[in-house]
């Protein structure tokens, strides 16, 4: 069976770690093109050793490749602004773009959520790495209880958070926050991420808070059910991905500031969840789970893809 061809535009971190996956992990997708913009950088002269096309000229490098029309899948693994810039150029050739930045041009994409839901989207958005983490909870909470109001915070070592990863904190925020209310099902949503600095450099933790209404005991047992099923999902894809605690149902007493999260939606317990992901150390740091959680999403979003077109 011939296999999908796809490329990655951006060759640092993310973006070779995402190349390796697919060489290594897939029996769907064929690398077919590396693409940076510094000639060079440790991403590109890596796809030269294994044998990957490299472009160092951007996407315009990648359009004029020879190949370029055999290329069904393009991941973008650069930043939030020179998204904006590769989907423009992109649009006129048909290509599938999976976007791991936070520009969110397309739907967001969290595949133990929605894989199948856009599958027919030109552009899907694979939220940031704390949604990916994250927001897989806040569904499970929510389809079994009203969420009025989830918080999120995303701790990853500071050494796993480069340039682009910086550059773009503001849409980290702002993008997870809209994810977790559109994909999460939370009536309102927020997310913090912290940059630890510890050495040794600590694996990404996260935090879930959801606020809920009157969970019996049937129904305390339902929540805790629902979030234990999709750990089990997500750590399908995501082999490193985990409960750091048990999990934590606790009744609130009212209050104003609670009334000010909801919007007056009444509320008596909060959820907590607590979270650790583990790298896979293809090619990052095992510390690293916040990039492989990115890199391993976008893998099985392009393996649905490359499926879906086979059929």
């Amino acid at each position: 069976m011939s296999r999908t061809k796809v490329a990655v535009i951006g060759s640092g971190n993310i973006g070779t770690d995402l190349m390796i996956k697919v060489l290594r992990l897939s029996d769907t997708l064929e690398m077919a093109a590396m693409v940076g913009i510094d000639p060079a950088s440790d991403g590109l002269a890596r796809a030269d050793r294994l044998g990957v096309p490299t472009t160092a000229h951007g996407v315009d490098g990648l359009i004029g490749m020879p190949h370029f029309d055999e290329i069904d899948v393009v991941f973008d693994a650069t930043s939030a602004g020179a998204h904006r810039a590769n989907a423009a150029a992109l649009a006129p050739h048909g290509k599938r773009l999976i976007d791991l930045t936070p520009a969110a041009i397309g739907p967001f994409v969290v595949p133990a959520v929605n894989l199948d839901a856009h599958l027919d989207a030109s552009d899907v958005n694979m939220v940031t790495c704390g949604g990916q983490a994250t927001i897989p909870i806040v569904a499970a909470i929510s389809r079994v209880a009203a969420v009025p109001y989830a918080e999120i915070v995303a701790s990853i070592a500071s050494k796993s958070a480069g340039p682009g990863t910086r550059a773009n904190i503001d849409e980290f925020t702002e993008t997870t926050s809209r994810a977790i209310e559109a994909v999460g099902g939370a009536a309102r949503g927020r997310a913090i991420i912290i940059l630890n600095p510890a050495e040794p450099p600590l694996v990404m933790r996260d935090t879930v808070l959801a606020l809920i209404n009157d969970p019996d005991s049937e129904h305390e047992a339902a929540v805790r059910e629902s979030i234990t099923a999709m750990v089990a999902a997500v750590a399908a894809y995501v082999p490193g991905y985990r409960l750091k605690q048990d999990i934590q149902i606790t009744p609130l007493a009212p209050g104003a500031a609670l009334r000010t999260l909801t919007g007056n939606a009444p509320v008596t317990h909060q959820v907590s969840v607590f979270l650790e992901v583990e790298g896979a150390a293809h090619y990052l740091p095992a510390y690293a789970g916040n990039l492989d959680i990115m890199t391993s999403a976008a893998l099985r979003v392009a393996e649905c893809l490359a499926r879906e077109s086979i059929r």
